[in-house]
């Protein structure tokens, strides 16, 4: 392919929004066509920077890679294995593509080579990427002689229990994720005292993953891993991997708790890249709810797309948010091949989505990369590093949630240098619509830096509780878990979960055997209910607790591996759902109602006022519990028209967290022109944009954040909107949403005042999970509220 094949293949996508390309350079051009290319921008090619091989790898190794097309390495590889090698804690953080992994196993396996005992222990938080991985690892082993006796394993939830102890006694490259080294290594640590003894090196692939309430688990994980490997007399360097990313060297640090050098340049060459981004039209015959004008579902965009790249010979992998969107989506695109004459190009479409077994996934994987598959419909889990090559474009359907997900997503394409696409379809929501007509929002920022909290101390306990019960906890060691570790472990001892010796902290022996268990580092409750078919008997997937009741309460459609099943029951007290085989013509979507109550406030701020001229606005920090209580479902089209909503009773769930909150005195909504009736429409509009925007300031998605809004809150007094962490103790999403008050509100503002709708849409604000069905909105009142709030912010 040329380097301006992306380019080539922009062109022929001119059928599906007429006349976009001529006026597309410009963002929000052509905004009177059905479908919009908002904005085009090309990428220029970059040439390499290559450096010398160090003396110190291992000849074997050296030639292998020559042979292998590597003749000279590119200068952050040089970089990153020699402060590896020199026993440095490193992270390099390039491009996607940039071929990272060589960095690490430069020294790890040189490292192996010379100390016949040492061992390796290499994280992912995919398995796709561990299973792509280690067989890159296992390959370079076997054809080396110094290196054909290393065992490379995988260790995960697929290894079948009969080979588990080989891995644990021979392996010396142990593959494996975040999940199993907390369940096992740790969990069971007699079993693994070889590899703690033994472990010189620790690889953590593609860390910036690691954010949020699941990046607080991995930190802490680690450090319990550093501890006992430190007590079993090694100490291991620990090498990490990421895409682009704000400070690299603090999130590295951050995770392991140890100071981490960061190498930053990029050496690696790279080809042409032209990024488009588009707008769905509005449908002519559907009307959503409040009479809201509809936009083309982007999946059914994305799948569009798909298929006309395909047809011209554009090997293609589209991105979608959901399990069921990737579903839906390869499903449209084969159609659509179908009907347009090219059967054979039909039957090579496929999806990818976690649920599928072992053997499922390597399969398509596999297919992908030989060049089998045409195309490939997929969630995040083939997001990351895994090296698929003679991709030619990229489809993210929707914004992935960050704008480092997006970039990692685009450089899935063009991985051999040649020229690629890669088509960002907006979502009809706020976020998606402000980043296609404020491109640079997505283009010219840098990425954003991951925000996640080791010593928030709901998460922090389960650790300690673990962590002692492995070994007694020393003063000095507890000391390493944080600042507020000390306060925990003092909770966990009037408590009686833990209990002071002479020797250190134990944890009780009644609860020792179970409270790793207890701890689901993925940020859910633990406890998953099983979805089993009744007519078959097959256990078709799990669900955590806390989201069961809305993903698959009575009466839900549930969809796996193109099939679609309805829920017979959500039995909780038994932990199962029942469903059976049926294709409806409409979909689910849970409502429920939200109840908040502060409970502490931590920081406050009066914004645009001054002391004799208060302005009646506040801002907070402030923790608080939040009662979710799931009362019914709507029935919708697949285009999102509502067809009747369901009552449904189940019981509150509760849920203590950190929020951000702004007040707003009744006198300031009268000078603003919004008149009393229009106060809960006004609120509500505008904590809807709100929750829309906040992803683009804080790493977080909007599905990880909810909102409420009150005419009058019984703990403020005065008209109130929260927007709040959904996850028990905070995530520090909306502790950025403070901090970034007055930019967030701005970008708020601007998307609702430049929607063209006239009374609210999912584009501005509608939401696509409101418990209230998107009842009361006012768009004018909220436009005229955000715009106030924020030139008081910026004023301030």
């Amino acid at each position: 392919m040329s380097e301006s094949f992306g380019g080539e293949l922009l062109t022929t996508l001119a059928p599906l929004a007429p006349q976009a390309l001529q006026t597309s350079q410009a963002p929000g051009a052509g905004a009177e066509h059905p479908d919009t290319l908002t904005h085009v921008r090309t990428e220029t090619a970059r040439t390499s920077t290559p450096a010398d091989w160090p003396e110190w790898v291992l000849p074997g190794l050296r030639d292998r890679l020559v042979d292998d097309g590597i003749t000279t390495p590119w200068s952050h590889q040089v970089a990153t294995a020699q402060h590896a090698w020199d026993g440095r804690d490193v992270v390099v953080s390039t491009g996607t593509a940039s071929g990272k992994s060589l960095g690490y196993q430069l020294p790890v396996l040189s490292g192996l080579a010379s100390d016949t005992g040492a061992s390796c222990l290499y994280l992912s938080p995919t398995k796709a990427l561990a299973q792509d991985q280690r067989a890159s690892l296992a390959r370079l082993c076997s054809t080396v002689p110094e290196l054909r006796g290393v065992m490379v394993a995988s260790y995960d939830g697929d290894t079948p229990p009969e080979a588990r102890r080989t891995i644990r006694d021979e392996a010396r490259i142990l593959v494996s994720n975040p999940d199993m080294v907390h369940a096992s290594v740790l969990g069971q640590s007699q079993r693994w005292s070889r590899l703690l003894r033994t472990l010189r090196f620790i690889v953590v692939d593609e860390c910036h993953v690691y954010r949020g309430v699941f990046g607080a688990h991995v930190s802490l994980v680690l450090r319990r891993l550093l501890r006992l490997a430190a007590r079993a007399g090694s100490t291991p360097t620990v090498i990490l991997a990421s895409a682009t990313t704000a400070e690299p060297e603090r999130h590295a640090e951050r995770l392991t708790g140890r100071p981490t050098v960061a190498v930053t340049e990029d050496g690696s060459p790279r080809g042409e890249r032209t990024i488009a981004l588009w707008e769905p039209g509005f449908r002519e015959d559907v009307v959503g709810e409040h009479g809201a004008p509809v936009r083309r579902a982007a999946t059914t965009e994305s799948a569009r797309i798909m298929a006309r790249l395909i047809a011209e010979g554009a090997r293609t992998l589209t991105f979608v948010r959901s399990r069921r969107g990737a579903e839906t989506t390869a499903l449209a695109c084969a159609e659509e091949l179908a009907a347009t004459g090219r059967p054979g190009d039909a039957a090579r479409i496929a999806s990818y989505r976690a649920g599928y077994t072992p053997e499922a996934r390597r399969d398509l994987e596999r297919r992908l990369d030989n060049g089998d598959l045409l195309g490939l419909a997929a969630t995040s889990a083939l997001e990351l590093g895994i090296d698929v090559g003679g991709l030619d474009a990229v489809v993210s359907c929707g914004f992935p949630g960050t704008v480092a997900s997006f970039r990692q997503q685009a450089g899935r394409a063009g991985r051999r240098g040649q020229g690629c696409l890669v088509v960002m379809v907006a979502g009809d929501n706020p976020l998606d619509t402000y980043l296609v007509h404020h491109p640079e929002a997505l283009l010219d920022i840098p990425v954003e830096a991951s925000v996640f909290d080791p010593s928030n101390p709901y998460i922090l306990a389960g650790h300690l509780l673990c962590a002692a019960a492995e070994a007694p906890l020393t003063d000095g060691e507890i000391e390493a878990f944080g600042p507020t570790a000390r306060r925990v472990v003092d909770s966990l001892v009037a408590d009686g979960s833990l209990r002071r010796r002479p020797r250190g902290v134990f944890c009780d022996l009644e609860i020792s055997g179970e409270v790793h268990g207890r701890v689901s580092i993925r940020g859910g409750t633990g406890d998953e209910v099983v979805i089993v078919d009744q007519h078959s008997g097959q256990v078709l997937g799990t669900v955590d607790t806390a989201r069961a009741v809305s993903e698959v309460h009575d009466g839900a459609v549930y969809v796996h591996q193109g099939e679609s099943y309805l829920v017979d029951e959500l039995a909780l007290a038994d932990s199962v759902c029942l469903v059976h085989p049926e294709t409806p013509e409409w979909t689910t979507r849970a409502e429920e109602t939200v109840d908040i109550r502060i409970e502490g406030v931590r920081r406050t701020c009066e914004i645009g006022g001054t002391e004799s001229a208060p302005s009646g606005v506040w801002t907070a920090d402030v923790d608080v519990e939040v009662s979710h209580q799931v009362t019914g479902y709507q029935r919708r089209t697949r285009d999102g028209e509502v067809l009747t909503t369901v009552p449904l009773d189940y019981p509150p769930q509760r849920l203590r967290t950190r929020a951000v909150a702004y007040t707003v005195d009744p006198a300031v909504l009268l000078d603003l022109g919004i008149e009393e009736p229009l106060w809960p429409g006004t609120l509500h509009a505008a904590e809807h944009a709100a929750i829309g925007l906040l992803p683009l300031l804080a790493t977080c998605d909007r599905w990880d954040i909810g909102g409420v809004s009150t005419v009058l809150h019984p703990d403020t007094g005065f008209p109130t909107v929260f927007v709040y962490d959904g996850y028990e103790g905070g995530a520090g999403f909306a502790e950025a949403g403070f901090e970034r008050f007055a930019r967030w509100m701005a970008m708020t503002a601007d998307t609702v005042e430049s929607c063209g709708c006239e009374s609210g849409c999912p584009s501005c604000v509608q939401s696509p999970k409101c418990g209230n069905g998107n009842d009361p909105l006012f768009k004018h009142g909220a436009a005229v509220l955000l715009r106030a709030l924020a030139d008081a912010a910026q004023r301030r």
